[in-house]
Formats: structure tokens, sequence, C-alpha cells
């Protein structure tokens, strides 16, 4: 496996964060609307843990690409280091996480509401899961 250079890496990392950040509030904005209606059941508490996870994966993922752009800037305290292993992989895989948490919510969350909603719901999460597995396999 090539080594990658410290400016795509900062790319990468600069565009993952964006991204968390957009998601980070969607996703909060979901779970305070998960509250606010009251989801009931085993179903509304596994959406809304979900919910939380995905909020809270995506501000972590936030702060380890905040990390990771800061360690890679050329003008940093480590100038071109391309070895930016810790935050890459807590950014990494906290992307992911609130990804995969994402979907889960709204993938469960119509499930409060009936089972013509749940079905819908779930099949596009479902949907969602295999296209971005599929594309993180393909890239990652």
């Amino acid at each position: 496996m090539e080594p990658l250079s410290p400016a795509y890496l900062s790319d990468i990392a600069a565009q993952t964060g964006g991204l968390s950040a957009f998601l980070g509030g969607f996703a909060a904005t979901f779970l305070g609307t998960l509250l606010a209606m009251r989801a009931r059941g085993r179903v509304g508490a596994v959406a809304i843990g979900c919910a939380a996870i995905s909020s809270i994966a995506f501000i972590v993922a936030v702060v380890g690409s905040t990390a990771a752009v800061a360690g890679l800037h050329p003008e940093g305290p480590r100038a071109g280091a391309t070895n930016m292993g810790g935050p890459q992989v807590v950014m990494t895989l906290a992307f992911l996480l609130g990804l995969y948490a994402l979907l889960g919510a709204i993938g469960l969350s119509g499930w409060t509401r009936s089972r013509a909603a749940g079905l819908t719901t779930g099949i596009a999460a479902a949907i969602g899961v295999l296209l971005v597995t599929g594309m993180v396999v393909n890239v990652g």
C-alpha cells in the first residue's frame, strides 16, 4: 500500500469534518424531534439511542478531523507528517459509526408511527447501509 500525501490526507480530513458537522447537526435535530414526539416503546428507545450515538459520533469525527488537519498543516509542529494514525483512525471510525447509527435511527423511526411507515423507513435505511458499505469497501 502506497503512503498518502499529507495534502491529500488533509483534504480528506477537512471534507470529513465538514460533512460530519452537517450530519451531526441533522442527527441532533432528529434526536430532538424523536424526544419531542415522545417516541414510546422499545423501538422508540432504540431509535433515540441511535440518534444520540450518531450525534456524538459526528462530534468526535469533527474533533478528529480538526486534529488531523492541524497535524498535517505544512507549517504545523509536525510539518508534513503522513502518520496521523490516532486522529485519522478516530475520525474515520466515528464518522462510520455516526453514519450507521443515523441510518439505524431513520430506519427505526417509522416503526414508532405504523407498520407501513416502518417498512418504508426500514427498507430505505437498509438500502442506505448497503450503498454506504459498498462505497466504504471500494474506497477503503
